[in-house]
């Protein structure tokens, strides 16, 4: 990713002495500066000052601010759940130029919510958490343009997973940092600088990660559309158990009965009342919220096979998958 400004380029943490030196034998009982203690706290500081310009803030009439990624020139993200409905928001931006700032796009079902202000932003290296136990830094904005920092590890790392509201996250990633209300939404960095994503408030308060490939998915379609679209077949579905018949010769023993139909449904026509539909490409539905996870905005558009029970008779019929109304 480019930016107006050289790429950050950071010293890993630590010193070049690998082991701790202790006291020294002086009079004044002061620490040996150039043991690896103080050579990780060099690079810590080091490290915090270099990324600290990717760092903004997001403020409300005065009542209340989040931190910030300076995604790219002119574009701000931030933690959708955090961020209020105002009628304007001023970006603090590194060294404490203050702007207007406007809401682009947000989505709950990621917890991304985009904002347009004038303003340049650094480049940077979106980057792969190393495994539990890697050592990040969790950047925020103090409100007056500089940054703030807490250093933690990675303490959960898992495979991609999917948001109470259908959203698709790319990585688990939990990291053990504790960080303060206006402080979430801000960059997290691993240990060569490079982004591992937006911090932000998960269950009991615990700090998880959005990570970098997820907020550039949806960074495009908040500039683009303000929403995430996502795909839907526009039919009410109730689940059912089928007949034995039914269910020894389809190899399912529950489905999912269409019932309604939604003004303009992209299955109008080709479902019909009564089907039971059976999977959805090669996943097998036995309940409707499952469905709406199969739909996300890579779909719509898109052709894709239904399997169904119509009138005894198992089959297959074609859906293109349309745009769920805002």
């Amino acid at each position: 990713m480019t930016g107006a400004n050289p790429a950050i380029r950071l010293m890993p943490f630590g010193g070049a002495s690998n082991q701790i030196t202790g006291m020294a034998s002086t009079s004044e009982d002061q620490i040996m500066p150039d043991n690896s203690f103080s050579g990780l706290s060099d690079a810590v500081q080091a490290a915090v000052a270099a990324a600290a310009p990717m760092a903004g803030g997001i403020e409300w009439g005065g009542r209340g601010q989040v931190s910030a990624i300076a995604w790219r020139p002119g574009v701000l993200v931030t933690s959708e759940q955090s961020l209020p409905d105002s009628e304007a928001y001023t970006a603090v931006l590194h060294g404490g130029r203050r702007v207007p700032a406007t809401l682009a796009g947000r989505d709950p079902s990621t917890n991304l919510a985009v904002l347009r202000a004038e303003m340049d932003a650094p480049a940077f290296t979106q980057g792969e958490p190393g495994g539990v136990g890697a050592l990040v830094l969790a950047i925020g904005s103090d409100g007056a343009g500089g940054a703030t920092a807490r250093l933690g590890g990675i303490e959960v790392l898992g495979p991609a997973w999917e948001s109470q509201r259908g959203g698709k996250i790319d990585r688990l990633m939990r990291i053990n940092v504790r960080i303060g209300p206006g402080a979430e939404g801000g960059p997290v960095i691993d240990a060569r600088g490079a982004l591992l994503g937006m911090s932000t408030f998960g269950p009991r308060r615990g700090v998880m990660v959005i990570p970098s490939a997820t907020i550039a998915r949806g960074v495009e379609q908040l500039l683009a559309n303000g929403r995430m679209a996502r795909g839907w077949l526009g039919v009410g579905l109730h689940p059912v158990e089928l007949p034995a018949d039914i269910a020894q010769r389809s190899g399912a023993e529950s489905g999912l009965m269409v019932v309604s139909f939604a003004d303009a449904a992209p299955a109008s026509g080709v479902l019909l009342p009564g089907d039971i539909i059976l999977a959805i490409g090669q996943t097998s539905v036995s309940h409707p919220r499952a469905v709406a996870g199969l739909f996300g905005p890579e779909t719509v558009g898109t052709a894709m096979r239904l399997s169904v029970v119509r009138g005894g008779a198992v089959m297959d019929v074609t859906v293109t998958i349309g745009a769920r109304p805002a």
